[in-house]
């Protein structure tokens, strides 16, 4: 899939099922090469386009299959989390064996193509890629039952075994699982397009001192939304959303294909330029580009952030800029469970976890990951890891271990100004996380005790 966009337009056709179906996404072992953005969080709660994978699943499969329970198959340490933030599922758990279910892999990036396989699945079939890695598998209520033990247990390698053993498998040729964390932005652009088309908003009637460059049909403005005088919006190469109850002050550029999620600020003179992905309660200055801002992040100030993922509570300081093209215009590497993956793509930013702040004047390198709950200072060369106080020059760095009770002090402040709370279920993954990843720090020879420059 390198350097290649996923280009589709979803259509359906409505089939009638006699029965109710058990939709249950399953998260394999291909998260842990998306870290540090699946610390805190299922694959599937990963974002390209508008929607979720998860988000992008259900809103294909309610289109072909009636689905009467939602289960989510995920990593024990985050089920305490999901359970509370993701009420309309079962974690780990099955209510009823009583109905056909349909188990789909959460690294799924649903596409027209194979929404028209799943109507070709027969009970107790199941569709594999050609590295033999699980896409979908529909379980007849009596094959159900032998899954249940590895779902409440959230034991994959048994669930796959299962199926596998208890299904007729077959191989599809489209590659459709995604495997790295740059294919999100790879594919987010076109994604984007194709969604934001695919709304009907109700526009509000635009002040007669904005300017909207190409048709202005493809300019979706929410009720709510507050622009103020000399905003330019552009969507001569794609459309832009701007969702309820965000403000977009003065002398910004829009620019399509872009999307700005509720509550979302838009400081003055900001350049939000192609492929722009901002979700939720964002303050966004500076200039960005064919990033993807989860939600409840700041970059308020000048600096540039391209071809980046931003994970959630990240802090971005004034003048704080990432590299996405290398000097010599060559294939950028990313470092991957200890080994250099090239990406087979010449532009590609920066993967930042969450929490994570950076202070003023921070310079970071192509293709660099920024650990969970990290703090950055000067040049960042390398990678960092998780809840570490790095400082960075061109050949040398010095890094920290960052206090745990100061992170988590940190964190209630900087949710206090969004009016949310830090719940007792995200404390403990804060805390169980900070013991999760100390063979990170000692990788790095992360030193603990008060910090010395």
């Amino acid at each position: 899939m390198r350097g290649r966009v996923i280009a589709f337009k979803i259509y359906f056709t409505i089939f009638d099922f006699e029965t109710m179906t058990i939709l249950i996404i399953v998260e394999d072992g291909g998260w842990e090469n998306f870290l540090p953005l699946t610390y805190m969080r299922p694959i599937f709660e990963l974002r390209t386009g508008l929607y979720t994978l998860r988000e992008r699943m259900e809103r294909a499969l309610r289109k072909v299959i009636d689905v009467s329970d939602r289960v989510i198959v995920v990593r024990r340490y985050l089920r305490a989390v999901l359970a509370r933030n993701l009420k309309e599922y079962k974690v780990n758990l099955l209510d009823s064996v009583d109905e056909d279910a349909y188990v789909v892999n959460g690294r799924l990036l649903m596409v027209d193509e194979f929404v028209k396989e799943l109507t070709t699945i027969g009970k107790d079939e199941s569709l594999f890629d050609e590295d033999g890695s699980l896409l979908v598998a529909h379980i007849s209520k009596e094959t159900l039952k032998t899954l249940e033990d590895p779902i409440v247990d959230a034991d994959v390698k048994a669930l796959n075994y299962r199926i596998r053993r208890y299904t007729a498998r077959r191989e599809v040729k489209l590659k459709l699982l995604l495997k790295y964390p740059w294919e999100l932005i790879v594919n987010n652009a076109k994604l984007l397009s194709e969604d934001i088309e695919s709304l009907k908003v109700e526009s509000i009637e635009l002040p007669e001192d904005v300017k909207v460059i190409g048709d202005i049909q493809r300019l979706k403005v929410a009720k709510g939304v507050k622009i103020e005088p000399y905003v330019v919006f552009d969507v001569s190469h794609g459309p832009i959303y701007v969702e309820e109850g965000c403000i977009i002050q003065a002398f910004a550029r829009i620019e399509g294909p872009a999307y700005i999620g509720k509550r979302t600020y838009i400081m003055s003179g900001a350049s939000v330029r192609e492929g722009a992905n901002i979700g939720p309660v964002c303050r966004i200055g500076g200039e960005v580009e064919c990033s993807i801002f989860h939600g409840y992040s700041n970059k308020y100030h000048y600096g540039f952030i391209g071809h980046a993922y931003i994970c959630e509570w990240v802090n971005i300081g004034a003048g704080t800029t990432n590299s996405d093209l290398k000097n010599t215009y060559g294939t950028v590497k990313v470092t991957v469970k200890g080994k250099r993956v090239d990406t087979g793509l010449i532009k590609i930013g920066c993967f930042i976890g969450d929490m994570v702040k950076t202070s003023i004047g921070t310079l970071i390198y192509t293709g660099k990951k920024i650990g969970l709950a990290s703090h950055l200072h000067g040049i960042i060369t390398r990678d960092v890891p998780s809840f570490t106080i790095w400082f960075g020059s061109l050949t040398e760095y010095k890094a920290y271990e960052a206090y745990l009770d100061s992170i988590l002090e940190t964190q209630r402040r900087m949710m206090l100004r969004r009016d949310k709370l830090l719940s007792r279920e995200e404390e403990e993954l804060i805390r169980l996380l900070f013991k999760m990843t100390e063979n990170e720090r000692k990788l790095y020879g992360v030193k603990k005790g008060r910090v010395k420059l």
